[in-house]
């Protein structure tokens, strides 16, 4: 079966997911966004239009475990079932492992991983039934290293890179890719957040654009040939 050039990005309001739904957009990928914040959300989708793309939103709070499943299920029933899926919601959260809260546990581990997984088992059966599809998850250098007052993001980003290598010998029979996408610090509202306390320079971060170039050229890949991680870091390495 012949696959459709349909993108499905989780967290495409801002930063990443936003940047990466655009570059689709420019490429002629029809699309398919997840976020939690509908205004924000449908201003990307109406950029993205520009482009004469086909687009189609849905909000989800990824950190609510029982909302996911149904909203890609109705993304799914409504738009068909996409090529590629970017699972790039996440969240990050800065506190030494001894002050970090069962509750902001529980919170990041379900955004960063427990979503990711979800949203992987949702999108299984369609991709199963269409031959094959790519997933991509969204990783750290974090994921390999341990830095103070990370603790709780280092771990979930490790979670990703094992969860993505484990689904990927599960799924491979089907024809389904797995890939990692390990990034540096990019500039992204993340460092914004009030759960993140840092003080890097921003200016030597990556660029988001440079992010969705990479996601682009990892999904215009041939079903025959896989990336199983791309790591993409800034030339002044760890910030």
């Amino acid at each position: 079966m012949l696959l459709s050039s349909t993108a499905l990005i989780t967290g495409a309001s801002r930063g990443i997911g936003a940047a990466t739904a655009q570059r689709f957009a420019e490429a002629g990928w029809s699309l398919q966004l997840m976020a939690r914040s509908a205004d924000a959300l449908e201003d990307v989708a109406q950029r993205c239009r520009s482009f004469g793309v086909s687009v189609a939103t849905e909000c989800v709070d990824f950190s609510d475990p029982a909302a996911i499943a149904p909203a890609i299920a109705r993304l799914q029933q409504q738009e068909g079932t996409p090529s590629v899926v970017i699972n790039n919601a996440g969240a990050a959260l800065t506190a030494p492992l001894s002050e970090v809260s069962l509750e902001q546990w529980q919170w990041l581990m379900q955004l960063n991983v427990t979503s990711v997984f979800q949203v992987c088992q949702a999108v299984l059966p369609g991709l199963r039934a269409q031959g094959g599809g790519l997933i991509v998850n969204i990783s750290s250098h974090a994921a390999r290293s341990a830095f103070p007052g990370w603790g709780a993001y280092c771990t979930s980003k490790a979670a990703v890179q094992a969860l993505t290598r484990c689904f990927a010998e599960d799924e491979r029979q089907h024809g389904i890719r797995l890939s990692t996408l390990t990034l540096g610090a990019v500039d992204t509202p993340l460092w914004d957040t009030p759960t993140v306390q840092a003080d890097f320079d921003r200016c030597a971060m990556l660029p988001v654009a440079k992010v969705a170039d990479t996601l682009l050229h990892i999904a215009q890949q041939p079903p025959q040939l896989l990336l199983e991680d791309i790591t993409l870091m800034p030339a002044a390495g760890a910030l």
